[in-house]
């Protein structure tokens, strides 16, 4: 039976350092594409991601959501696009398109937007994961992170860990 937990133990905390470089690993390509590189947003294999920071398109995406976006301007009316303007990212939905002019508006919005160039447009939203600003405040916290690095030394130390066993003489 210890052998088994022992196993299942080492194949989770496996699994959990695979994460963790795969995590690392991203912050590090994160980091250098917009920190060195000075790019204003990461370009994964066509796509890219914000978290939203306003309520404009409550009822559809929230505050702290994330979004993924494809990085193209071949948007239709419906979509739910990112584009800059102002030196910010604006996640709105498109009402109108005309040609190469662009209507939008957020759902939660009482007005539309005034219209831009398709030039302007980043991607088109593909998808929202919810809760995740929520979720990364709470894990980069240091508390947490504390906990969680001591946890898995912890888990580390049990699994590497194997005591002596007492060599027992049998009477002859």
């Amino acid at each position: 039976m210890k052998k088994v937990l022992s196993k299942i133990l080492g194949i989770i905390l496996n699994i959990l350092l695979i994460i963790a470089f795969l995590i690392l690993i991203f912050g590090i390509y994160y980091n250098v594409q917009t920190k060195l590189l000075n790019k204003e947003y990461v370009n994964i294999f066509g796509y890219t991601f914000f978290e939203v920071a306003t309520g404009s398109m409550s009822g559809s995406i929230e505050v702290g959501d994330v979004v993924l976006v494809k990085i193209t301007n071949e948007v239709q009316e419906d979509d739910i696009i990112v584009f800059k303007e102002n030196n910010s990212f604006i996640t709105h939905r498109v009402v109108k398109k005309d040609g190469d002019i662009i209507t939008t508006k957020g759902d939660a919005n009482n007005t539309e937007d005034s219209p831009i160039t398709i030039d302007k447009v980043l991607g088109k939203v593909t998808g929202v994961i919810e809760n995740v600003g929520i979720i990364r405040k709470v894990i980069t916290s240091p508390a947490v992170l504390i906990s969680i690095t001591i946890t898995l030394i912890l888990l580390g130390i049990i699994v590497i860990y194997k005591p002596k066993e007492q060599k027992v003489e049998e009477d002859k």
